[in-house]
């Protein structure tokens, strides 16, 4: 796909949240913005659903989840939002799944999880959903993979990961779902995994090659990037310290090899715990936190024909700790952390061809 140029790209302001929070959860249907959960300013989970009307630009609070959590796994699956998993207001790992039935207005408790959850990733391929992954109620990372079929209204387990962890990035391509960073414990995972959703097996690929904490990930063109992070100081840095890092490492499985180390393909700004995605033809690196004394506004985006990084329009409220959501031309920013709980909605998007 070719690139959209840096002109392309703009930035649009919506209503704030009426309830502003961090680690929220996320999901787009027809014209429609719901965000889920979340912390607010006490730093426990919240109930509150809203949803946000792009055409109208106007919030509705929709009826609280059935049981208030932050940090869930969501995705619209039909007309139905499922919300899986999550740590509830006294932050132990939920079991609980619910749906929102949009058309009806309704929440219904579905079937459980076998084992309480967080931190859970999570995709969907033909009307099914497969989470993967977790840190249970002992703070040990999990391994277990599970599909559910909301028509059956159950979880059947599938092969475990050989690498247990929580808080990675899962990644739909062709037949397989590719699994990459998360943590255990505080330690950052290597591991790049992918499982094959025909032959119910799993191949490992070579690790991520450099091991940084609060990194993000992102496909594009079926290339994975492994961008940024906070790297730890080690036997071979020189840093005492850890530190905010601008690296990027770049997977090619037509290869199956990691791309050499290259400086001249780094990100402009060294950044962590930011918001990773693809528009435009472009990986988009935006926000987060660098060595600056307040979360950045800072965005940019990377070209894989030119194999380089440009300066995009930096977006209007600086912010770490977001969540996001992807729509048709349209990266939503949402919540996340300015100088406390935001309640900003903004949305990186492609200006309409003249």
């Amino acid at each position: 796909m070719a690139a959209s140029s840096v002109g392309a790209f703009a930035w649009v302001s919506f209503p704030s949240m009426p309830t502003r929070r961090v680690y929220c959860s996320t999901a787009y249907h027809d014209g429609q913005l719901f965000v889920l959960g979340g912390c607010g300013g006490s730093g426990r989970a919240l109930g509150a659903a809203e949803v946000l009307d792009l055409q109208a630009q106007c919030w509705t609070a929709l009826p609280p989840l059935p049981t208030p959590r932050a940090g869930a796994a969501t995705l619209a699956v039909g007309k139905q939002i499922l919300v899986v998993g999550g740590v509830d207001a006294s932050q132990s790992p939920l079991a609980s799944v619910e749906i929102y039935h949009v058309d009806e207005g309704r929440w219904e408790k579905k079937a459980a999880l076998a084992q309480p959850s967080m931190g859970i990733a999570a995709v969907q391929r033909d009307g099914a959903v497969y989470v993967l992954g977790g840190m249970g109620a002992d703070t040990s990372p999990q391994a277990l993979v599970r599909v559910y079929e909301p028509a059956k209204d159950h979880w059947q387990p599938l092969p475990s990961m050989p690498t247990p962890c929580y808080g990675s990035s899962a990644f739909l391509q062709g037949n397989k779902i590719f699994v990459l960073g998360g943590r255990q414990g505080k330690l950052p995972v290597t591991a790049f995994e992918a499982f094959d959703l025909e032959t119910k097996s799993w191949t490992r690929y070579p690790s991520v090659p450099s091991r940084r904490a609060f990194a993000s990930c992102a496909m594009a063109d079926s290339v994975f990037f492994s961008l940024g992070g906070l790297q730890q100081p080690g036997p071979h840095n020189f840093y005492s310290r850890p530190h905010f890092v601008n690296t990027v490492e770049m997977f090619d499985p037509a290869q199956g090899a990691w791309m050499k180390p290259n400086r001249a393909i780094r990100m402009r700004e060294k950044r962590a715990d930011f918001i990773a995605g693809c528009l435009g033809g472009r990986v988009v690196a935006v926000g987060g936190l660098g060595n600056q004394s307040c979360p950045l506004d800072s965005v940019e985006g990377f070209s894989l024909t030119r194999k380089r990084w440009e300066l995009l329009p930096p977006m209007p409220t600086g912010r770490c700790s977001c969540s996001s959501c992807l729509a048709p031309d349209l990266l939503f920013i949402i919540g996340g952390v300015a100088q406390g709980p935001s309640g900003a909605v903004e949305a990186l998007c492609l200006r309409d061809a003249p």
